[in-house]
């Protein structure tokens, strides 16, 4: 018996764009397109038109002419819809905070190989995160660009290790780096972030980079 199709949602402005998504999932083993958007804005009645059936990952360009992928990750998020990876170009890093401050999953830069695209998608799909190493660094330094936030009591339920680990996420450190400055093993790292997400209701490390930098974990500047 088959496995179940991915079933992906892209939303772009340009039929050029969707259908060079489209060709690369199509020819891939396991994914489904279950339905296409021109803009940001008809991306709600269509997760509500496919209801039942349900949707497990967006791909959704952030620049589009009517509504954007900043407004339309925001409304998927508050409705409780399916994750968003976002496309980008390699120079929109404010778009690219925004996208990650309204909930996107992960980011991508439209550029990138049919193999990257199908790992990113896969991934989000089953609930990781996927930060495109190219820009990640950039978007950090957009928040670490900000006015240092006051330390929040809301992150009294963590232990101290938890903190640390959580900082190290919002310095876009992986769980292999994170391992290796806190002289720990990676499955304990793996351990510890479940946790943290668990503690703060968080879905992924995009949420955490955001609560962290939110709540005055890591001051601006710190790399």
């Amino acid at each position: 018996m088959s496995p179940t199709p991915v079933r992906v949602v892209l939303v772009d402005d340009q039929e050029l764009v969707r259908s060079g998504l489209r060709r690369i999932l199509r020819r891939r083993d396991g994914f489904e397109i279950a339905a296409e958007c021109a803009d940001g804005g008809e991306l709600p009645g269509t997760l509500d038109r496919l209801g039942e059936a349900g949707v497990d990952v967006v791909v959704m360009d952030l620049r589009m002419r009517v509504v954007d992928g900043i407004t339309a990750t925001q409304a998927v998020v508050d409705a409780g819809g399916p994750p968003v990876l976002v496309l980008t170009t390699f120079d929109d890093d404010e778009m690219l905070s925004g996208a990650l401050r309204a909930g996107a999953a992960g980011f991508l830069l439209k550029d990138s190989s049919a193999d990257d695209l199908i790992r990113a998608v896969r991934t989000v799909a089953e609930g990781g995160s996927w930060l495109d190493p190219a820009v990640t660094g950039r978007v950090l330094d957009r928040f670490r660009g900000l006015t240092a936030a006051a330390p929040s009591a809301a992150v009294d339920p963590l232990t101290a290790r938890e903190l640390e680990v959580l900082r190290a996420i919002a310095l876009g450190r992986s769980n292999g780096e994170i391992a290796a400055e806190l002289v720990i093993s990676e499955l304990t790292v793996k351990s510890h972030v479940g946790r943290i997400f668990t503690k703060l209701g968080l879905r992924d490390r995009p949420a955490a980079i955001v609560y962290a930098y939110d709540h005055g974990l890591v001051a601006p500047g710190r790399a």
